[in-house]
């Protein structure tokens, strides 16, 4: 369709030049005549001279008309919707220019942590490289040069609070620690998940305010509920797309993450899934596409548990277009609801010391919608990450094909329904 009016405003502007160089030739042509038949020879020159110069002015007026059709953008369906600067930030609106005119590509990575005392950040500290020493420069490539990159960011940033009484893991980082987000490529992060009132509601509001800092949107939580289950939209390449971000951990009525209410602070929680079938209906309303950012299941396990089932099917009748899980701090299956695919768990991304597998998920979107899925293998060692190659990769991939029944996965990693 846009290519379409492309031409349609090009013929115009060609009809246009066309009949201002017609009229301005015939001037020409019919003011000489006129003088011929006067019969004056100097008379003539001036004449011709002036109306020569006429026809200059014409043709310069053509071409400036021309190179504007030709420089003219097409008029995408949300620019008067982007104009409203004001608006956007309301909304939660950004506009991302994408790497390619034809194709938006947005990635996704499992659970990071940057907690001074826990092992991550005491190697990052002992290598003295920052990210650059704990992720591959070939995972990071592919984080930077997303589209759009999102991340589950499972600490708060404070200086501030107490560690919640009890628990047995509490997590903070210091608010200056948020940079190593920019450093990754990260381009949204959830903080819908178990660990962002670690430290008390002074250290959630912490975060919010070291987050909006840095210009980084965040869903999942927020100063009320108004603002923990409002989407963050990304609108790339004349499609908008939407970010929604829950969390059903903990599963108890007096969790020690904090539910967001309409008058208090706290996360996105959907143990009971009605306001986030909600969030997700109101959403696709108003989007081409809604990706939900979902913290569920059960910790150490490969096996989905039953509101993982539940939940997916329901949150895929809403209207998500995509589903992506984490919390159970290792990989889980791929699978669809309907048309709507699932990675169940990314699993730990730069989380901790153990060795394990990893990925990051890539979405493509064109023209006509979803392009491609693809499954990047990982490993997650020493406190870095890197991409897998050859056999590596092979038994990841075998891996996931194993745990996966409902989906093919080829020999680079894209994903497709069966059947």
């Amino acid at each position: 369709m846009i290519e379409k009016r492309r031409r349609k405003r090009h013929g115009s502007h060609i009809f246009l030049i066309t009949l201002i160089l017609t009229i301005a030739l015939g001037s020409v042509v019919l003011g000489c005549s006129m003088i011929w038949a006067v019969g004056s020879p100097q008379l003539v020159a001036v004449k011709l001279e002036s109306q020569l110069a006429n026809l200059v002015e014409d043709v310069q007026a053509a071409e400036s008309v021309l190179a504007s059709a030709q420089s003219a953008k097409p008029v995408g369906k949300y620019d008067a919707l982007l104009a409203d600067e004001a608006l956007c930030r309301q909304q939660n609106i950004y506009a991302k220019t994408a790497a390619s005119p034809n194709e938006t590509t947005i990635v996704f990575a499992g659970d990071i942590l940057f907690d001074d005392h826990y092992a991550v950040k005491v190697k990052m500290n002992q290598r003295g490289r920052g990210i650059e020493g704990s992720i591959s420069q070939e995972m990071l490539d592919v984080m930077r040069s997303a589209d759009i990159f999102m991340v589950n960011n499972e600490f708060p940033y404070s200086d501030r609070g107490t560690p919640t009484e009890n628990k047995k893991f509490t997590f903070r980082a210091k608010p200056e620690y948020a940079s190593y987000l920019l450093d990754m490529g990260a381009d949204i992060v959830s903080l819908a998940n178990n660990h962002a009132y670690d430290y008390g509601k002074i250290a959630f509001l912490d975060t919010l305010d070291t987050l909006n800092g840095i210009g980084m949107p965040y869903v999942g939580a927020g100063r009320n509920l108004e603002e923990a289950i409002k989407p963050v939209y990304f609108i790339v390449n004349d499609q908008k797309i939407a970010f929604v971000a829950a969390t059903q951990i903990e599963r108890t009525e007096n969790p020690d993450t904090k539910e967001a209410t309409q008058n208090s602070p706290g996360v996105f929680r959907c143990w009971n899934v009605d306001k986030l079938l909600e969030v997700v209906a109101n959403a696709k309303q108003v989007s081409d596409y809604v990706i939900v950012y979902i913290h569920w299941g059960t910790e150490a396990t490969d096996q989905l548990d039953w509101a993982q089932k539940d939940q997916a099917v329901k949150i895929s009748n809403a209207g998500a277009d995509l589903i992506i899980g984490d919390h159970p701090h290792v990989l889980q299956q791929f699978g669809y609801c309907e048309d709507t695919p699932v990675m169940y768990s990314l699993g730990n991304f730069l989380f901790n010391s153990k060795a394990q597998d990893t990925c990051l998920v890539k979405l493509t979107l064109d023209a006509n919608g979803f392009k491609s899925l693809q499954f990047i293998p990982g490993r997650q060692q020493d406190c870095s990450v890197t991409m897998l190659h050859g056999t590596e990769k092979e038994r990841v991939l075998s891996y996931m094909r194993k745990i996966s029944p409902g989906v093919t996965i080829d020999g680079d990693g894209f994903v497709t329904k069966k059947g």
